[in-house]
């Protein structure tokens, strides 16, 4: 990729990945038990995030729907950004097609897909 074919509003790194699991407890042992990881929850969030103490990818625990099975890819890529709207509306612009703004507790997020249809979401979680 040339520098010229870069978005002119690019968004931070992918530090995040959310997995989505039926069993949230027992990935929680695994992850801390065999790799590390400490659990962190905000009140009234679904989402757990594990982390590790010497940095890395953080990954976030997230309820699994009804119609997805265990062993498939269930994974989202996060792309952190301060300003999810502005970053939405420049991927829109590029002829990205990007869902709507979801608000939660205390940041904001939207969906897309990739080119080959894997989940993808800009956050601000990262900054909240």
């Amino acid at each position: 990729m040339t520098p010229a074919s870069r978005s002119p509003n690019p968004t931070g790194p992918c530090s995040r990945l959310v997995i989505y699991c039926h069993d949230i407890d027992t990935m929680v042992a695994f992850y801390s038990t065999h790799f590390g990881y400490q659990a962190f929850d905000r009140d009234g969030d679904r989402i757990i995030e594990l982390r590790r103490t010497d940095g890395g990818l953080i990954l976030m625990l997230h309820p699994a729907g009804k119609g997805q099975k265990a062993g498939q890819s269930l994974i989202k890529l996060v792309f952190d950004v301060e300003d999810v709207e502005s970053t939405r509306n420049a991927l829109i612009k590029a002829g990205i097609d990007v869902g709507p703004i979801h608000q939660a507790d205390n940041y904001q997020f939207a969906n897309l897909k990739d080119p080959a249809k894997n989940s993808v979401s800009i956050s601000s979680r990262a900054f909240s």
